[in-house]
């Protein structure tokens, strides 16, 4: 079983350096590679109205026998944007997860065309306030978006969920959240479907470790302050991805990482995308 340090977020809760997506884990094969997952070592599970596997995700908190010590997280779809249609959005997810609170709850996408991210973010700070919410936050949101939020509400987002990966670093972002006390999250943190792993620099900082390229890239995320939410399937690779906690990049290995930036790989740019 791996150890996952925490962090703090701005509402106090402690935050899981490292965490599991779980994306396409549906069926009982996806509830019991979530199980396996939370027997290793992993207390953040990932989901979202989307991914249409908030019952597995849930079933495999209740099954773990360690319910309390998990972070279950969902998302708010597109659809869903509005304070009413929020409130039983949230209602629908705590009903499919079999759980009495979505422990970190953001907005999926911002769907600026929309423009009802504001009254959304109300709603789950509603929501918070009855305890059918922990913390509340956002995924794919830009700076001024954040900006927007924060001066509408009063309330910080405890944390942004955004692609981030050695060809997306993000920066600029990642700097505001440190600014505001933001946790940057990172979805695909490996950059999937691309040749990220076989980069020469990664190869070379993974074995200046004794580590797998994998893990390497994992490390550069966790010491950027971004908690990458990799998913896996398989017990093996699973406890791989969480064993990154035991040796620590130089500077110039973080900065050597960083320089393969070359910007989005999949045309996810929160200003103009937008998903139901």
């Amino acid at each position: 079983m791996v150890t996952i340090p925490t962090v703090t977020l701005n509402d106090g809760t402690a935050f899981p350096e490292l965490g599991l997506g779980t994306y396409n884990l549906r069926g009982e094969d996806g509830t019991a590679a979530i199980v396996a997952a939370i027997e290793s070592g992993y207390r953040l599970l990932d989901s979202a109205v989307n991914y249409e596997n908030e019952a597995e995700v849930g079933e495999a908190a209740r099954r773990s026998g360690i319910r309390d010590e998990l972070i279950v997280a969902t998302k708010v779809p597109g659809r869903d944007h509005g304070y009413d249609e929020t409130i039983r959005s949230a209602e629908g997810s705590l009903e499919r997860l079999g759980l009495d609170r979505i422990d970190l709850y953001l907005i999926h996408w911002p769907n600026p065309s929309v423009d009802r991210y504001v009254d959304t973010f109300r709603a789950m700070i509603a929501l918070q306030g009855e305890g059918k919410v922990g913390s509340v936050g956002v995924s794919n949101f830009t700076e001024p978006m954040l900006t927007r939020l924060i001066d509408e509400t009063g309330v910080t987002p405890a944390v942004n969920q955004v692609e981030l990966h050695p060809y997306f670093p993000q920066a600029a972002l990642r700097a505001f959240h440190a600014e505001h006390g933001i946790r940057t999250e990172s979805w695909s943190p490996l950059a999937r479907r691309s040749e990220l792993l076989t980069e020469r620099v990664v190869a070379d900082v993974a074995a200046a470790h004794g580590v797998t390229p994998t893990q390497a890239v994992l490390r550069w995320h966790t010491q950027l302050g971004s908690t990458p939410i990799p998913k896996s399937a398989d017990p093996a690779r699973q406890i791989e991805n969480a064993d990154v906690f035991g040796f620590t990049l130089t500077d110039a290995e973080v900065s050597a990482i960083s320089g393969l930036e070359r910007g989005r790989l999949w045309d996810g740019d929160p200003d103009t995308h937008e998903e139901m």
